[in-house]
């Protein structure tokens, strides 16, 4: 241990040389069945093409905090890193290097591809590991995984083949949403839906033998029109009675189409007629199902349009558009353009707008897996924080739809499923084959990959060695909570619910910890679009991980989003430094201090601290239990900036200058040190950089703090009789501070005190007067009964029923003091006059905007309680 730390805190420099010291120690490490309690979490695996941004400085920031704070609790706790292959981010970030390169995928081929994709991964792909380690997040990274190592590789074919042999995985033409540019299907969570302007496009469709009779229908996307096989109407709807069974003739192409009667038309939206494009459209696919409608696919993969499209066939879908809606206005089917503002699906990735279309691909069938995972939370073995999720997840499971889970890339687990060229079998196997085990025909493997939250949903057993039976899958599974954003909860926290109980049996985590998203101060979410983005790395090299975390802490609430404020950071930063430089002072005065020593008898500060200190740190326990994090946050920083630097530094500094009471100053030694040590194993989840640098520096127990003993103080320390009689102490002397800024008393200036109490009170401030004396600059100190003659010429506050009195007389320059305040009510006075002015002029009222007029008045109320107040205050100095 040395004596003292650097006079200044270097962030830089202390977070590079610990954390060195953790990973170096193995003090993140994990191992099974060691007596201890197991503690789990999984990491969210970030993309393995990705850079830290501000959601996952906080998503992390969380799950590190109860890490930390569960190991030093005594608990086994394993924190799993790794990341994911990001299948479609992935293969897009490769293809724009090839694109530089002047080639493409295809001019490589498939398995050069790969071996391009694995160079960029082992290059590139430990960039946000090594971002996840500034900011001191304690992962086992000795255990790290990837999704497409061998094991979580062996995982996926293991899930894929027994869902398969289970009924729940099957092949089969169906509508699904389409990339055009990245030339795959997506599932419906990897579609986001924005609201865009656009057109509702009204047409008329005459009725077969009767062109002067007709339908209307409305489409925002008249390219579709192309693909019609119906027209559908509600069976109660008496408009179109007579209709149904007859035959419309699709404009343009001569098309006939049937009238349908079908439940799921709304008979009171637009005409009530509704167009069916069941190749373009899932709804229409599930209507023209129960029809036995054709499937006329008339947009192309590329995004353009097929050779069923006729004249249009080669266009690009929006140039048909325009191009068939100036036909349809020509042929005089056009009825009319409505704005129309609608929700626009985009790929998630690369956020081109999303075509409905039908092809062939593998699905997984949700409701035989989607009904245990609503169990599972409906009775209480998965809860929600906040618990307001619970129907988010639950409405979300009751109506899914059968998950899309093949696409069209090459970078991912490719689908383990051959097809025999001879005799046309599909073979699913655990094993890769050269030959259909039916005839002995060659046989080719599905070109396609599985969605990338396939392997993901795996993540809580795959990265503990399922489908081995390992001592990790053991002793950590089920994970203990997972910690995530409310935007991946269909995406990721859904699927492993499902695939845990699917093949280990059991729930994956007892609990989601639901965050929200961190926008910037306005409000707004931070994207590339806006410019509005914060770089964590560019806050952690100017203020440091600590100051960022803590941050990222204050304020933060289970499930809500929070907004970023520069303010608030630099307020963390000054609190970094306000806890360095207090135990700099500390560890300056703790020459010759014993800790094995028993301390002296404790002073009624010494008292007050034990107790706030305990009180306090019971508070963080059960706010870290229940996973109020912010408020375990907030309750740190107001014990250690006000109650132990603020009051009982400054209590304790008589008694350590005070070289001839040895025993006095061993005591203010022995409580300096051991609320400053338990206190920074409090503050070490939050800011684990600076409070190991402290920590190391006091007298303490072992290698780290990483590993020291969380704090249980004993209950006996919170002492309510101290902490109430304290209370009265720095009420009274907060009331003399104040009485004293108020007159501009020069802070060396000493300045007597008249304290008028009742009893309980009186004794109180008699034993502890030393207190006022020394932080309120009070000098002589008195205390009297409440009965007492009240003092003439002072002035005075009452605080906690006692009566605090400053006698002015010989303390001011009367004079000055007048002349000053005269000053300042001639300034007043002017104001006063001008905004009155403003105010009885009618024509800037009848003018004004309401706000402006209201802004006006409270001006002058202000400007005339201050006068008031400044006249009270002159008449008083008159009579001195």
């Amino acid at each position: 241990m040395e004596k003292n730390i650097p006079t200044v805190y270097d962030p830089k420099e202390v977070e590079e040389k610990w954390y060195k010291h953790w990973e170096d120690n193995g003090l993140f490490h994990a191992e099974p069945d060691t007596g201890r309690t197991p503690f789990s979490i999984v990491i969210p695996p970030p993309n393995v093409t990705g850079q830290l941004h501000m959601g996952h400085a906080l998503d992390n920031t969380l799950q590190d905090v109860l890490i930390r704070f569960r190991r030093m609790q005594g608990y086994e706790a394993l924190w799993m890193p790794g990341s994911d292959h990001a299948g479609i981010a992935t293969q897009i970030k490769v293809e724009e290097v090839l694109a530089k390169e002047g080639v493409s995928r295809y001019d490589l081929g498939r398995e050069k591809f790969i071996d391009r994709v694995w160079d960029w991964k082992h290059e590139y792909g430990g960039r946000i590991i090594n971002q996840l380690k500034r900011l001191g997040a304690s992962c086992d990274w000795q255990r790290e995984r990837f999704t497409m190592d061998e094991g979580c590789s062996a995982a996926v074919r293991e899930v894929f083949v027994s869902l398969y042999e289970k009924g729940l995985i099957y092949q089969g033409n169906r509508i699904t949403n389409w990339c055009p540019r990245c030339n795959t299907a997506l599932s419906d969570i990897e579609v986001e839906h924005e609201e865009k302007p656009g057109n509702l496009y009204h047409v008329r469709y005459p009725l077969e033998g009767r062109p002067e009779e007709y339908v209307t229908v409305a489409t925002t996307r008249p390219e579709t029109i192309l693909g019609d096989t119906a027209v559908a109407v509600h069976p109660e709807d008496e408009r179109y009675k007579g209709l149904v069974g007859r035959y419309l003739i699709l404009p343009v192409v001569g098309r006939r189409l049937p009238i349908v009667a079908d439940e799921y038309v709304d008979p009171s939206f637009g005409t009530g007629a509704v167009k069916v494009t069941p190749a373009h459209d899932p709804n229409d696919f599930d209507m023209g199902l129960r029809h036995q409608l054709p499937q006329v696919v008339v947009i192309a993969p590329d995004g353009t349009m097929t050779a069923e499209a006729g004249k249009y066939a080669g266009m690009d879908r929006y140039e048909c558009r325009k191009a068939l809606v100036r036909d349809l206005k020509e042929l005089g089917n056009l009825v009319k353009i409505d704005e129309h503002l609608h929700a626009v699906g985009q790929c998630q990735r690369c956020a081109t707008v999303v075509e409905p279309l039908v092809s062939k691909q593998w699905f997984v069938r949700m409701q035989p897996l989607a009904e245990p995972a609503i169990a599972a939370v409906a009775d209480g073995r998965i809860k929600f924080v906040p618990e307001r999720f619970t129907r988010v997840y639950t409405n979300w499971l009751e109506n899914i739809r059968d998950w899309c889970i093949s696409r069209q890339i090459w970078w991912g687990h490719r689908i383990p499923a051959w097809y025999c060229e001879g005799c046309g079998e599909t073979v699913v196997s655990r094993e890769d084959i050269t030959a259909c085990p039916k005839c002995g025909g060659k046989v080719e493997q599905d070109p396609d990959v599985l969605d990338t939250w396939f392997s993901s949903a795996l993540w809580p057993f795959s990265t503990m060695g399922w489908p081995k039976k390992t001592p990790e899958l053991d002793y950590f599974y089920p994970t203990s909570v997972l910690v995530t954003g409310y935007d991946i909860i269909f995406f990721w926290v859904a699927r492993m619910i499902f695939m845990g109980l699917e093949f280990m049996d059991d729930i994956p985590f007892g609990h989601v910890f639901i965050h929200g998203l961190v926008r910037d101060g306005e409000g707004r979410k931070m994207s590339k679009s806006l410019g509005n983005g914060i770089d964590p790395l560019d806050v952690i090299e100017k203020y440091g991980a600590d100051t960022l975390r803590f941050t990222l802490m204050t304020g933060n609430t289970p499930g809500n989003d929070m907004r970023f404020y520069w303010e608030r950071v630099e307020s963390s930063r000054n609190f970094a430094n306000k806890i360095w430089n207090a135990s700099r002072f500390v560890m300056m005065n703790l020459e010759g201090f014993d800790p094995a020593k028993a301390p002296g008898e404790y002073t009624l500060a010494d008292r007050w601290i034990l107790s706030r200190y305990a009180r306090t740190a019971a508070e963080v326990t059960a706010n870290l239990e229940r996973f109020e994090l912010g408020e375990a946050a907030r309750s740190l920083y107001e014990f250690i900036w006000n109650e132990y630097c603020d009051w009982y530094i400054e209590t304790a500094k008589a008694r350590l200058y005070d070289k001839e009471n040895a025993a006095a100053r061993a005591t203010a030694q022995y409580v300096l040190w051991y609320v400053l040590g338990n206190t920074l194993k409090l503050l070490h989840p939050f800011m684990p950089f600076i409070s190991e640098a402290i920590w190391q520096h006091l007298p303490h127990e072992g290698e780290s703090i990483v590993r020291a003993a969380w704090p249980a103080p004993p209950a006996e320390l919170q002492d309510d009789a101290a902490e109430a009689a304290m209370g009265t102490v720095m009420e009274t002397i907060k009331a003399i501070r104040n009485m004293r800024a108020e007159v501009n008393v020069p802070p060396g200036r000493k300045s007597e005190v008249i304290l008028l109490a009742a009893d309980g009170q009186r004794e109180v401030l008699t034993a502890n007067a030393q207190y006022v004396r020394t932080l309120a600059a009070a000098e002589p100190v008195t205390v009297q009964p409440l009965t007492a003659a009240k003092p003439e010429n002072a002035m005075t506050a009452v605080v906690s029923g006692v009566e605090v009195y400053l006698p002015l007389r010989g303390l001011i320059d009367v004079e000055k003091e007048t002349a000053r305040l005269g000053k300042e009510r001639e300034s007043l006075e002017k104001e006063i006059a001008r905004v009155a002015g403003k105010l009885a002029n009618e024509s800037f009222v009848a003018k004004a905007p309401a706000e402006v007029i209201e802004k006006e008045r409270a001006k002058e109320r202000e400007y005339r309680e201050k006068l008031a107040a400044i006249s009270e205050r002159l008449a008083y100095l008159a009579k001195i």
